[in-house]
């Protein structure tokens, strides 16, 4: 078995044993920071992706309030042929802030601490 001295080791590259072990670390630290920036590229290019998706969405969103609120005019349009346009509106206004204050109380709840909790 043959022994390596810090000189046959280094005598590849010409460079004593240290300063290979302080170029091998500043080669692991060049390669870390390179899969830093693989990375923060990766998910730079994800928040992208998810930026243009969130923007279709809030479009979709918008859009599809526009049709509640289209529904609604037709609905106060269809009752007021009906029971007139004032008892119409009326009608649906309190009917559609009736299920918004339920929902709300709903959304609440869920937000309540448990019972027993203390908090």
């Amino acid at each position: 078995m043959a022994h390596l001295s810090e000189t046959a080791i280094g005598a590849a590259d010409g460079l004593p044993f240290p300063a290979l072990v302080g170029r091998l670390v500043d080669d692991l630290q060049g390669v870390a920071r390179a899969e830093v920036a693989v990375y923060k590229a990766k998910a730079a290019e994800r928040a992208n992706a998810y930026k243009g998706a969130a923007i279709f969405f809030g479009i979709a969103a918008v859009l599809v309030l526009e049709a509640i609120g289209a529904l609604l005019v037709g609905l106060i349009l269809t009752l007021a042929t009906l029971i007139g346009p004032g008892w119409a509106t009326l009608l649906v206004v309190g009917v559609v802030l009736a299920a918004a204050v339920a929902l709300a109380f709903v959304g609440k709840a869920r937000l309540a601490p448990a019972p027993g909790t203390g908090t």
